[in-house]
């Protein structure tokens, strides 16, 4: 059944739904998009207990590839999965007319939302901040948005406050919680009541942010356990709190291991052990080394029925 239409300003519970996966970007031998294998991949994870799909996040390594390559991909996973899934594309960017202009693009190819990043690298201040997510909103207040707050990689982190001050903005209905904590999900509810949904942006921590107040989670081990995500928010909603943390338990290794070194390599190469033939990432990222391969073998075999 497909989802139920979005109206940006009105409060939802999980406005893109519960699970999310922030998709790797196939490419074939010769390094191009392989938008065949991603749009069989889309299908597989929509298969698999993903509600929505983030394209051309961190994950996706927007950062290498060009917005040419991020618009074809969009379109063939759209054609691909249709309206089964809620897709997010990512338009973030450190020049904030780059970000405007990406983000009119996603709302003319038919996204049904945007990611979009704290502007990394030039370290703007919070007043600086406000001001490029106002320019970007603004530019297609149609477009629902998720804004996504990654400290670690960005050099500088969007604040509760400032996030408060963006609320009057109907489009901003989401946040995604990549600083590693669970604070940071307690302080934005206090800053900004219950209209923003907040993700986690951490596999490990999905548990413990929804413990707080997160709505679901951008998950990059649903590539590989995306059911068993499912069912471990959904216990959660429901107050199965055992089967949540049964879940939570055994996922775990998983999550860990696929942040053993830098976001995608690893799922990356957990995806080709699984028959996804996904290629390496782009330089300057490498392909997985045999110990981060050995470990994922064993973790993907104790994840497997037996």
């Amino acid at each position: 059944m497909a989802p139920a239409p979005l109206n940006p300003g009105v409060a939802s519970p999980a406005p893109f739904g519960r699970v999310l996966t922030a998709m790797v970007t196939p490419f074939t031998a010769a390094g191009a998009v392989d938008l065949e294998l991603a749009a069989r991949l889309a299908v597989h994870l929509v298969d698999h207990g993903s509600d929505g799909l983030v394209l051309c996040g961190t994950t996706g390594e927007s950062p290498t590839l060009s917005w040419g390559e991020q618009h074809q991909l969009f379109s063939a996973v759209k054609a691909a999965v249709g309206d089964r899934a809620r897709l997010l594309a990512g338009t973030g960017s450190n020049c904030t007319a780059e970000a405007v202009e990406a983000l009119q693009e996603a709302a003319a190819l038919g996204a049904d939302g945007a990611l979009v990043v704290v502007p990394y690298y030039n370290k703007p201040p919070q007043e600086g901040l406000e001001a490029h997510f106002r320019a970007v909103a603004t530019a297609a207040p149609r477009l629902p948005l998720m804004l996504y707050n990654i400290p670690g990689r960005t050099g500088c982190s969007l604040s509760p406050e400032t996030t408060a001050r963006l609320m009057d903005l109907p489009n901003v209905v989401s946040f995604k919680a990549a600083s590693g904590t669970t604070e940071e999900v307690s302080a934005l509810r206090a800053a900004c009541g219950e209209r923003l949904a907040i993700y986690s942006g951490d596999d490990a921590l999905t548990l413990p942010m929804l413990a707080v107040g997160a709505v679901g989670v951008v998950s990059v081990a649903s590539h590989l356990a995306g059911d068993q995500i499912q069912r471990l928010v959904q216990a959660f909603l429901a107050g199965d709190l055992a089967t949540a943390l049964a879940l939570h338990d055994q996922l775990l290794p998983l999550c860990k291991a696929l942040f053993c070194t830098t976001n995608p390599i690893p799922v990356k190469a957990a995806l080709e052990l699984q028959g996804w033939p996904v290629g390496a990432p782009r330089l300057p990222l490498l392909p997985a080394s045999n110990d981060v391969r050995d470990r994922l073998n064993s973790v993907l075999a104790a994840l497997r029925p037996t």
